[in-house]
């Protein structure tokens, strides 16, 4: 069953059980999925639909600080549930010593030596941990590895 199936039978699913955070979240991803199948005319696969959940994932992790600073804690937990639901349709995450163990690996591949050939281990490395880590901390330890 594809992703965009499974999207569609949770929605019904917490439309039926009056779960209204997990009904809006994938109503907003459903749309975006929408947005760009009609903006670029194509239909997306399981790829990426997955490239629209992991956005939304980033928009709302990035969006906590600032309602932390605002002193609004409705509005982080709120976010913090968006994300628990958005997580369940992404593939398992990697921990940080698999990622750190993985980041090694293509600095050696690729011959990295400074922080200048951090692009080239950032091209090698993105395919191989897409939608499975975070790009910020996958940033982080490419820098932590080349300094």
């Amino acid at each position: 069953m594809s992703l965009k199936q499974v999207l569609l039978d949770d929605l019904k699913a917490a439309m039926k059980d009056k779960d209204n955070i997990r009904k809006n979240v994938i109503t907003m991803v459903r749309a975006g999925i929408l947005q760009i199948e009609k903006d670029k005319k194509i239909e997306l696969d399981d790829e990426g639909v997955l490239e629209v959940i992991a956005k939304a994932v980033k928009q709302r992790r990035d969006a906590i600080p600032e309602y932390e600073k605002g002193n609004r804690p409705d509005l982080v937990e709120d976010l913090k549930r968006e994300v628990d639901i958005l997580m369940a349709y992404l593939p398992q995450q990697l921990s940080e010593d698999e990622l750190d163990s993985i980041v090694a690996q293509t600095i050696f591949e690729t011959g990295a030596q400074s922080a200048k050939d951090m692009g080239r281990v950032m091209k090698a490395l993105m395919p191989k941990v897409k939608g499975r880590a975070d790009g910020r901390l996958v940033n982080e330890l490419v820098k932590k590895h080349l300094n």
